[in-house]
């Protein structure tokens, strides 16, 4: 099998959390196999598999809201890491399918001219996510994975479920 140059191909950065997220991002293998890609999500037992998997992953801290102090810490050490992952990689294009581990690396890549793309999450049939709230303003493609989502999103594509 012959070996692309990956230096010459679009550079796409895939980013969401773990979880079902990241179940529907990981969807998008083919078009990361495609292009020169990175897989950012957060670490853990249960993400240690896409090494194996995936040419450049890279991890950010897991945290959850349920301790407040703890999570704010974490989040803030993630908007570093997520600064250092788009100022190395440069990604011409950031992919994602949501959460707050997301929106900062989104605003960030946007700063640095990325073009972003969002994904609304499969779980959501009727209401609007915190992250897909956020992203939405600096979006260049937002697609809707329900076509009722569509009424939520009015300027969303609605292109049907990514798995």
């Amino acid at each position: 099998m012959k070996k692309v140059d990956k230096s010459k191909k679009k550079k796409i950065l895939f980013i969401s959390s773990m979880g079902g997220h990241l179940n529907e991002l990981v969807q998008l293998k083919p078009l990361m196999d495609k292009y020169d890609s990175m897989l950012i999500t957060e670490k853990n037992e249960t993400t240690e598999y896409l090494k194996k998997e995936f040419d450049n992953v890279k991890y950010l801290r897991y945290g959850t809201k349920s301790n407040k102090l703890k999570y704010i810490y974490i989040f803030g050490m993630n908007i570093i890491d997520s600064f250092i992952n788009v100022w190395s990689f440069r990604p011409d294009v950031i992919i994602t399918t949501g959460t707050h581990t997301a929106v900062p690396t989104c605003y960030i890549g946007k700063i640095f001219g990325a073009k972003v793309v969002f994904i609304e999450t499969f779980a959501n049939i009727k209401s609007k996510t915190v992250s897909g709230k956020l992203v939405y303003p600096i979006a260049d493609k937002f697609i809707v994975q329900w076509e009722s989502m569509k009424e939520k999103y009015k300027k969303s594509d609605y292109w049907g479920w990514i798995f």
